[in-house]
């Protein structure tokens, strides 16, 4: 019987309820990692913690900053951290509201901010006295990051930070056994894009439209984006850091 992938690591994932973040939060404990996976609803996490022994549910608000350094102090040393909480806001920038805009800069960036902080430090000094590497994962987008969309302001300009802010951590710790690299994905077939199809004034003409985009023709699904989650998680990606890594289908070729 084969090694897992991740065997003997210990990865946080945030957002791990649902969409992109379950199926990682799956994926990650079936190559051998201990995952602790955190979210606001724990009734989800619980029924996720119910699918894999490798997989510990733990209630946390990425945007409470006492909470995130509460949970930093009595967990171990992580070998990955997976930033994917976020959130979608539409409309244009006269569309958009300072809540919108605070509320979207606070959880898609800020969070990954607060996160970062409270557990590198462990994982730095982790990297340092067993000489291994360890890998911050970050979710961005292709989505107005890369590629130009309508009616994305806020949303964009917090995923494009995301992507800076990535970049900043690969420069500052690339001697220190830190890699950081931000995850772009195409459209994904997930729980908060079902609810944004089903509040459209038109669900099915807003499918179709998301699908259009795509050039091979229809969404992502959650597989799709986890074997990457796997591979920056991994020793296999020891030598990638403070890139921007595109499973778009085609969107941005």
């Amino acid at each position: 019987m084969r090694e897992g992938r991740l065997a003997g690591k210990t990865i946080l994932i945030t957002a791990a309820a649902q969409g992109i973040g379950r199926a990682s939060a799956l994926a990650c404990a079936t190559e051998g990692a201990r995952v602790i996976a955190t979210d606001i609803n724990q009734p989800l996490l619980d029924q996720l913690a119910g699918e894999h022994a490798g997989i510990e549910a733990v209630r946390l608000d990425v945007r409470d900053s006492e909470a995130v350094q509460a949970l930093a102090q009595r967990t171990p040393a992580l070998d990955a951290l997976f930033n994917c909480a976020g959130m979608v806001a539409n409309g244009s920038v006269l569309d958009c509201t300072e809540a919108d805009w605070d509320l979207s800069f606070d959880l898609n960036v800020k969070s990954m901010f607060r996160m970062t902080r409270a557990f590198m430090p462990a994982m730095l000094e982790k990297a340092r006295t067993q000489a291994c590497s360890v890998s911050v994962i970050n979710m961005a987008s292709m989505a107005s990051s890369i590629k130009g969309f309508a009616n994305r302001c806020a949303y964009g300009a917090t995923k494009a930070a995301v992507i800076g802010l990535t970049k900043s951590l690969a420069a500052d710790y690339v001697k220190q056994g830190l890699r950081a690299n931000a995850l772009c994905p195409g459209t994904v077939d997930t729980p908060s894009l079902r609810g944004r199809i089903a509040a459209a004034a038109d669900p099915v003409q807003a499918e179709i439209d998301f699908i259009a985009r795509q050039p091979m023709g229809r969404l992502a699904s959650v597989d799709d984006i986890t074997p990457m989650v796997v591979f920056l998680a991994s020793d296999e990606s020891r030598f990638v850091t403070g890139q921007t890594l595109l499973v778009d289908g085609g969107v941005t070729i």
